[in-house]
């Protein structure tokens, strides 16, 4: 699979450098970097067309217009709750460059460089050369577990430019869980529920590549990458979504009816049994880990609590709460409306729910779109999880693949 032209070349090799970029700690600044110059490049290819001077012309769908006006939004309310809590010039600026131009902007940026001559087998074969990485680190970070070998674990000297957490720049491929002695692999990402998302993403390319070979080892690095993160949501989402993506994109078959009227007939019989597996399922998937789903709890409650506080444009900033990571954390919708209010999370939920509905009904004639259909069931599913734009960063193929989806025309 060679790139065609300077975006897919950008994209390919930026993939295959994942794990060179990780070990220097540099992906919270490379990959931000490459989502506006590439955004640079489509302004400039769309400024050729104007004057007539380019043959293949760019389209930007109304959708990814959506994305793009819905961010913009959010930064507007990023400077007005710093302007109601006198959060001062310095830290408004600074909160704009890096909550937003190098996290949430890119919700935006990426699908908006989908828009440009980039095939989708591109963004399939990048993620399955990521599995393939991933399977090598996850294989010697566990023959380093259970060896007297050192664990490689350090910050990078990059994080001395700030703009996030130690983790965004730390490296450390696993981490064991204190109390259970229990490997979780990190690999890649900060934190192990966020690799389990980024697994999630990468399946949905890998499974997609026509190689049989490549697609092999796509599907099992991401597999292997959701179960040794131990992440419950990212187990739970792997099979959901892809039996998601298969019923909302066969709707309109009779098939499809026939089989769905089947199973709420038999789930109609067994309805007393099946709440009482759901309810039994739920108690022991919280009990699992249960401090964590304490922790996270609590700080859900307490951002309900107070965004009225702020209700228009939230608190500006994460809020410290004892020795939590602090009011507004781990949940993107409930932290957005803690810390940007209902202006910011209305900028968030709308361009999700319009990219889903759009998608929904091309994903009954198109096989993009259902690739697209499933990046957005997992970003809907994790962002009620975990703070999703923490990692925009790391699950970047998916947005370009959502871009590449949004702008698909219907195949009849």
């Amino acid at each position: 699979m060679k790139p065609q032209n300077l975006e897919e070349k950008v994209v390919l090799y930026s993939a295959i450098g994942t794990y060179g970029l990780y070990l220097l700690g540099a992906q919270y600044i490379f990959i931000p970097a490459i989502a506006w110059l590439l955004t640079l490049y489509l302004c400039k290819r769309i400024w050729q067309q104007i004057q007539n001077l380019l043959v293949e012309k760019v389209t930007i769908p109304v959708s990814i217009w959506v994305w793009i006006i819905a961010m913009l939004l959010l930064e507007f309310a990023l400077i007005m709750g710093h302007i109601d809590f006198d959060l001062g010039l310095i830290k408004t600026i600074f909160s704009s460059i890096n909550n937003w131009a190098r996290q949430y902007a890119l919700l935006a940026l990426f699908p908006l460089v989908g828009c440009l001559n980039i095939r989708p087998q591109i963004l399939y074969r990048a993620a399955c050369i990521i599995c393939l990485q991933s399977l090598i680190f996850a294989f010697i970070s566990y023959l380093v577990f259970i060896s007297p070998l050192p664990h490689i674990e350090y910050v990078s000297p990059l994080a001395i430019l700030g703009g996030g957490s130690n983790e965004l720049y730390s490296v450390a491929f696993y981490e064991v869980e204190y109390g259970t002695n229990l490997l979780r692999l990190k690999l890649l990402a900060p934190w192990c529920p966020e690799l389990g998302m980024i697994a999630n993403i990468y399946f949905l390319l890998a499974i997609q590549e026509k190689n049989s070979k490549w697609r092999i080892i796509g599907v099992i690095g991401a597999i292997a990458m959701v179960i040794g993160s131990f992440s419950r949501a990212a187990i739970v989402c792997l099979p959901t979504v892809f039996a998601l993506v298969w019923v909302l994109g066969k709707l309109t078959q009779p098939t499809t009816h026939i089989t769905l009227a089947i199973a709420s007939f038999i789930t109609s019989i067994f309805t007393p049994q099946l709440f009482n597996f759901i309810q039994t399922s739920r108690e022991q998937f919280d009990s699992f880990r249960a401090s964590s789903s304490e922790v996270r709890g609590l700080l859900v409650n307490l951002a309900l609590d107070r965004w009225h506080e702020a209700p228009l444009w939230g608190h500006g900033i994460v809020t410290p709460w004892l020795n939590t990571p602090g009011i507004g954390t781990h949940h993107t919708w409930v932290g957005l409306l803690f810390i940007r209010g209902i202006v910011g999370l209305s900028a968030f939920v709308i361009p999700l729910f319009w990219s889903f509905i759009d998608l929904l009904y091309k994903a009954q004639k198109n096989a993009t779109a259902r690739v697209g259909l499933g990046i957005v069931l997992v970003l809907f599913i994790f962002s009620s999880v975990i703070d999703i734009s923490y990692i925009v960063h790391l699950y970047w193929l998916g947005l370009i693949m959502l871009g590449v989806a949004l702008k698909e025309e219907l195949e009849y």
